[in-house]
């Protein structure tokens, strides 16, 4: 054997890769024909990668598309079902019709509130906070007060658009931002961590008991779980887009309808607060002067504006004192609104067992690489930690605004779980997905179809799943 030949057996292989590639490109360099058939090779390839990505997002918009009609199935008013009409009708027997069918006390109150706005007008808004005031004094108990605006304008705009009754207009309220939610979620979650991720939290979404149960009732709560996400995913978009007026704008709006759908949303800015003030050290994105003075600025035009419509900022105030004070005397809440710090988790676990234990399961797989997962859990967290301490205040109603980044938490378990698996992933991950959905759309039925479920205060969950039983 020559020499030459002895140094190309004898070298080491990184050595032959690096003289074949250097032969190649001088052929490629020298020869035309093969210079264009590599060209042409290269074309192919972006070619069929792009087409690949087309297709793999037409799968992606249809699954989406599918898993939020089911959502919106689930979420519309039974009313709509039970009508003369041919498809709805036909449906009827799909759609799980919820056995409380009486109206609730704080359904009452909404309802008179809408009704006064309709006979009297906007301009008579702060006559209605006076006589709840007047009518608050003379009570023991606490009673929902007026300035709870939002929601009651919402309503109250229904009724002019389609001249539906007070509760009726209140109830399609309702359903209309829960279904706004569930879009809003699968948004938030492609924001996160991409299309996987939002199909899979949609589908949990689609099926999430409290979600569907807030949906049917003439109730502030899911409502208002559509500004406390849209405060989050504002936040989130403007730590990673720093000074883009867009965002900044966004989250100012979303902030100021926020306390105007609930005076007392102190705890949703607080968890806001907390993840601004930790970005610090877990590097969620910039924060910057005008996202501060955002964050300041929204919840002050808010109360402005409450101020406006009470009357004065005397009679907001009184208002304020009175609805806290009050809720110290009201025997109901007395009775379901206490407990440990872990009621919160007792209730979730109620409705929810296998979300909790996989959104558990997430947390303590946390670190600092994990940023959406670590962003989601603090604000559950700091939120978590003030309305577990409100004496008499404690309900799941509250936490509604939790199902999505609970569910957000449990896909991703889910993924982690299954990541292994690498051949079957997507097909292992789907069926995880559909199975959780069925067994939340069963423990729908079972608390609220089967059981007539108003309040989701811890007795009435043990009643509904048969734990708790009555002697006769």
């Amino acid at each position: 054997m020559r020499g030459g030949d002895r140094s190309w057996a004898h070298a080491p292989c990184s050595i032959l890769l690096r003289r074949t590639l250097r032969l190649w490109r001088k052929a490629v360099t020298v020869d035309p024909a093969l210079r264009l058939l590599s060209l042409k090779h290269c074309q192919q390839n972006r070619v069929s990668n792009a087409g690949s990505a087309i297709k793999r997002r037409k799968i992606d918009i249809v699954c989406l598309a599918l898993v939020l009609a089911v959502g919106l199935f689930f979420r519309l008013p039974h009313s709509v079902f039970s009508g003369n009409g041919i498809s709805p009708h036909a449906l009827q027997f799909l759609h799980p019709p919820p056995k409380m069918e009486g109206l609730g006390f704080d359904e009452g109150m909404y309802r008179s509130y809408v009704t006064k706005v309709i006979r009297e007008g906007l301009g008579s808004y702060p006559e209605i906070v006076d006589d709840y005031i007047d009518s608050q004094a003379k009570l023991t108990g606490s009673v929902l007060p007026p300035v709870r605006f939002f929601y009651i304008f919402a309503a109250y705009l229904w009724h002019l658009a389609f001249g539906t009754e007070a509760l009726s207009a209140l109830r399609d309220v309702a359903s209309l931002f829960s279904i706004l939610t569930l879009i809003l979620s699968g948004i938030f979650a492609w924001r996160l961590k991409g299309p996987a991720y939002a199909l899979g939290v949609l589908a949990l979404m689609s099926c999430a008991p409290t979600q569907i149960h807030m949906s049917q009732h003439a109730l502030v709560d899911g409502f208002f779980t559509f500004w406390a996400l849209l405060c989050l995913w504002t936040l989130w978009e403007n730590l990673r887009a720093p000074r883009d007026w867009r965002w900044l704008v966004a989250y100012v709006v979303a902030l100021a309808l926020l306390v105007l759908t609930k005076e007392n949303s102190f705890f949703v800015w607080v968890a806001l607060v907390a993840i601004v003030v930790v970005n610090r050290w877990l590097r969620f994105g910039t924060v910057t002067r005008e996202l501060l003075l955002a964050t300041i600025v929204g919840p002050l035009l808010g109360v402005v504006v409450l101020v406006f419509l009470a009357g004065g900022f005397g009679t907001l105030i009184q208002t304020y004192q009175l609805s806290v004070s009050k809720n110290y005397q009201l025997q109901y809440a007395i009775l379901t609104g206490d407990g440990p710090w872990s009621r919160y988790l007792v209730d979730l676990f109620l409705v929810s067992p296998i979300i909790v234990i996989l959104a558990l399961g997430a947390v303590f797989r946390l670190d600092r690489t994990k940023t959406p997962e670590l962003f989601m859990s603090i604000f559950i967290a700091v939120s978590y930690l003030v309305m577990c301490n409100i004496k008499y205040g404690m309900n799941l109603r509250y936490a509604n605004m939790w199902d999505m980044p609970l569910r957000f938490l449990a896909f991703s378990q889910v993924s982690a779980l299954i990541a292994p698996a690498k051949r079957y992933r997507i097909l292992l991950t789907s069926v995880a997905v559909v199975v959780i959905a069925a067994l939340e759309l069963r423990q729908y039925y079972i608390l609220a179809v089967r059981y007539p479920l108003y309040e989701l205060v811890t007795h009435e969950l043990l009643r509904a799943l048969s734990i708790l039983k009555s002697f006769h």
